[in-house]
């Protein structure tokens, strides 16, 4: 019998792929909910899918809305809990909103499921709860699971985000001991790769050296990252459905520490940019180091990343040169000064 998955959020750039790695399998079937916010429902890739494969069921839902969760069956295998309202420029400005939205869901879901029959949960969260702790506190990178989370200061929009998600570890960990599912944390550090959008980095980068900026300025180049291709975050997420111990956190990323000149040197060599780089202040409230111990789910998951960063990199640069070279007119975050990293 097919394992039978529950994605919330899933139409999402980590669910997209998510959905689409399960459905490569057998053994596994998809039902993805999702208030498609970020893109066109009808021209969403898994609606296309749905319409070819019995194995995957799309819902368009609203899930701040209570009676949305009717829509849904009452048993699942497996509950992967992505959704949420995120991105730097959405934290800085509608922090209340980034609270509202992010805080319903994770009510909502929790009190579905003291009803529902799902074996288990996985709860996606971010290397941004923990961010203010290595920063203030200087612990120690690679960081493990174990870190205290912290942020550097409650009144400052860009940390909403990071609040809904340590509120989301406690719910649903604190919820699954009351015995109605098992649960289990993962903290993606820094995922990326193909049509992930234009809030992160990378993309901005491509946009920025295709436009010709020159001196080109690389903000915050001392900075450190460790990042993750989707390929391996998806991986890793299931792992953790399948094998992640109940009540315990996951770090899913990669431990090839790089700093941001590497990347923009490397994305400039592969662009042909031949122009003077210039370092540029970093953006405030951007964490100096940032990499995960993967030892606990290398451990417990057999979790490897697979795609080394100049692989995924490379794959990633190429499909946004693409992209915008075929759609000049595409909605670009090319002024936002402070990209997801």
């Amino acid at each position: 019998m097919k394992k039978k998955f529950l994605l919330i959020g899933g139409a999402g750039f980590i669910g997209t792929q998510l959905t689409k790695t399960l459905l490569a399998r057998p053994q596994h079937s998809v039902h993805v909910i999702d208030n498609f916010s970020r893109s066109s429902r009808e021209k969403h890739t898994l609606i296309q899918m749905a319409e070819e494969s019995t194995a995957l069921t799309v819902t368009s839902a609203d899930l701040t809305k209570k009676e949305s969760l009717e829509l849904l069956d009452k048993t699942y295998d497996y509950l992967v809990m992505l959704a949420a309202v995120v991105g730097v420029d959405k934290a800085n400005g509608q922090p209340h909103e980034v609270i509202r939205i992010n805080t319903l869901l994770t009510i909502n879901v929790l009190e579905w499921l003291e009803t529902a029959h799902v074996e288990k949960v996985v709860f996606c969260s971010t290397s941004e709860t923990y961010a203010g702790t290595v920063s203030s506190f200087n612990f120690q990178v690679p960081t493990a699971e174990s870190v205290p989370l912290c942020i550097e200061d409650i009144t400052h929009p860009r940390f909403s985000y990071a609040v809904t998600k340590m509120l989301g570890e406690s719910g649903f960990i604190n919820f699954a001991r009351q015995g109605h599912f098992e649960c289990c944390v993962v903290r993606y550090h820094n995922v990326y790769g193909p049509n992930m959008g234009f809030r992160h980095v990378i993309p901005h980068l491509v946009e920025r050296f295709m436009a010709k900026e020159n001196p080109f300025l690389i903000y915050g180049h001392d900075q450190t990252r460790a990042f993750n291709y989707i390929d391996d975050a998806v991986e890793g997420t299931i792992l953790a459905a399948e094998k992640g111990r109940n009540l315990e956190v996951y770090h899913i990323g990669d431990e090839d520490e790089i700093t941001i000149e590497a990347l923009t040197r490397f994305v400039a060599e592969r662009l042909g940019f031949t122009g003077e780089l210039r370092y540029a202040p970093t953006f405030p409230g951007s964490v100096a180091r940032r990499c995960p111990d993967i030892a606990k789910a290398r451990l417990e998951l057999g979790y490897t990343p697979s795609v080394g960063w100049k692989q995924g990199v490379s794959k990633t640069v190429d499909w946004y040169v693409n992209y915008i070279t075929k759609n000049p007119l595409h909605e670009s975050f090319y002024l936002q000064k402070d990209p997801e990293t």
